[in-house]
């Protein structure tokens, strides 16, 4: 009368240790394991939207130099050959045929302002361009975090799954012997093969949630999940929302891009009205000619090659555009008001992202606590169920119920850590410090520096100065295998009893 339940109180203690064991790291955590910080590392390095992003910040550095350039001297040199077919009976001294080559320099002076301010907005992009960068770094990041924290949890969610299963599989195996030998009924036997039936297709579920997790890991990491360890603590989280929204507002990398942008969007709108004022410019001509000895029918004392030069000012005053420039302005303007309204738009969802995540971090960690409390009482539940059962004080209903609600409370448990621990990083991305710089990261060379490029192109002028062919840096992941829905150890790793 009394062995199945000594058997089933046995094996339920111990495959529900080992899921409470993974439920709290996760998986197993054997010696070739992966920290968060290599996924990190792995993502800044190899990351294809991150790569991108540094490449489109490539772009954004040389509208610098594309705008300086219109202020500055330019040389050409025009040849052409002429054969004059038909020329006017007027003409005595007509050639038949003219070769002319010959330099010209072009020096602009005065543009009313145009380039000097265009050039001024450039800049200004290429530093709202380097905060977006910085943006990209921080949401990819937050990415990786979130799809790491995923793989952990989802595992130990299949864990608990599996565990549940043979949990009640044994309890099926006791029922079923306690109702061979009258101790129960028909109605046990039923319960605990519905309780199965239901756990066996929540155990089908976190298997497919799991390869989702491995499968988005892969995609930002670029890389298969494999023994992932527990995070490290997350470095510089605020004690207050205060603290945490007045650096959000100093730091946040899209805060700081859209003023970046509306003071570009300022200086466009200078640049626009550059076109109502007189240009200036310098010029100089180096002309070789040569006749082939037509000139003049061919006749002596005619010279029939010349060099002739000529230098020169020019200014070109508008009088008259057809509203050209004002639209151009006034469209100028309008769009700097939409810079500026949007630097408040951006301020608002900072404001808001910073307090949301702060408030999502606090309360995970009282969940933490509080699914801590349950997961203790739980087991006391359970154990003292399992004792009043086995003399026939409760009953086999009561049991299931019991396990279900430690399940339960174990599951909230591992989502909360996943939750508080996601949330954090959210805060510290909102705040401007969730990048590689603050993170400390060991990323095998100096971290990227978008400036090395920009001093790189303000030293050239050269029209030859092209880099090399476009190469794409990221890794591919067509050749990592899919990923499993193994959960760690198996139930045959268990301890012996």
């Amino acid at each position: 009368m009394t062995r199945a339940p000594v058997l089933l109180k046995k094996r339920t203690a111990s495959l529900l240790s080992l899921a409470a064991a993974l439920a709290v790291c996760g998986t197993a955590t054997p010696a070739a394991a992966d920290t968060l910080r290599e996924a990190l590392v792995s993502a800044y390095n190899t990351n294809p939207t991150l790569q991108g992003a540094r490449a489109q910040q490539r772009a954004t550095d040389e509208d610098v130099p594309i705008n300086r350039a219109r202020g500055l001297p330019t040389v050409d040199v025009t040849a052409n050959y002429v054969e004059f077919v038909k020329n006017s009976p007027n003409a005595f001294t007509a050639p038949e045929r003219r070769a002319q080559i010959g330099p010209d320099l072009n020096v602009p002076i005065y543009s009313g302002g145009g380039i000097k301010n265009a050039t001024k907005a450039a800049k200004e992009r290429v530093s709202a361009g380097r905060a977006d960068l910085r943006g990209a770094e921080s949401a990819i990041f937050s990415q990786t975090v979130a799809a790491y924290m995923d793989v952990l949890r989802t595992e130990a969610l299949a864990a608990l799954s599996a565990n549940q299963v043979e949990v009640l599989r044994v309890n099926l195996e006791a029922t079923s012997d306690r109702f061979e030998i009258g101790d129960l009924t028909r109605t046990d036997v039923a319960q605990s093969q519905s309780r199965l039936a239901v756990a066996e297709g929540e155990l089908q579920n976190a298997v497919a949630n799991l390869i989702s997790a491995r499968e988005t890991y892969i995609e930002l990491v670029g890389r298969p999940a494999e023994n992932l360890m527990p995070p490290p603590p997350l470095p510089g989280l605020p004690e207050t929302v205060g603290q945490a929204t007045v650096v959000a507002m100093e730091n946040n990398p899209d805060l700081i891009a859209a003023k970046e942008r509306a003071a570009a969007a300022g200086f466009e709108t200078e640049a626009a009205g550059a076109g109502h004022y007189p240009t200036l410019g310098a010029f100089a001509g180096l002309d070789y000619t040569d006749y082939f000895g037509t000139l003049a029918g061919g006749a002596g004392g005619v010279f029939q090659s010349e060099t002739t030069a000529n230098v020169g000012v020019q200014v070109t005053i508008p009088i008259f555009q057809g509203g050209l420039v004002a639209a151009q302005q006034r469209q100028a303007g309008a769009r700097e008001t939409a810079a500026m309204e949007q630097v408040i738009a951006t301020e608002r969802s900072v404001l808001a992202q910073t307090r949301s995540a702060y408030s999502s971090w606090q309360a995970s960690n009282a969940v933490i606590e509080s699914s801590q409390t349950a997961v203790e009482a739980a087991e006391l539940s359970l154990e003292g169920v399992r004792a009043e059962n086995s003399i026939g004080n409760r009953s086999i209903l009561d049991v299931l119920n019991a396990e279900q609600e430690l399940l339960s409370a174990r599951a909230q448990l591992v989502t909360a850590r996943r939750n508080a621990y996601v949330a954090g990083f959210t805060l510290l991305a909102a705040m401007g410090r969730a990048e590689a710089r603050d993170l400390n990261l060991d990323t095998g060379g100096p971290l990227y520096d978008p400036q090395v490029n920009y001093n790189r192109s303000m030293k050239r002028f050269w029209d030859f100065g092209r880099d090399r062919d476009a190469v794409p840096n990221s890794t591919r992941t067509v050749d990592i295998p899919a990923p499993d829905g193994k959960i760690g150890p198996t139930l045959d790793d268990s301890p012996a009893n």
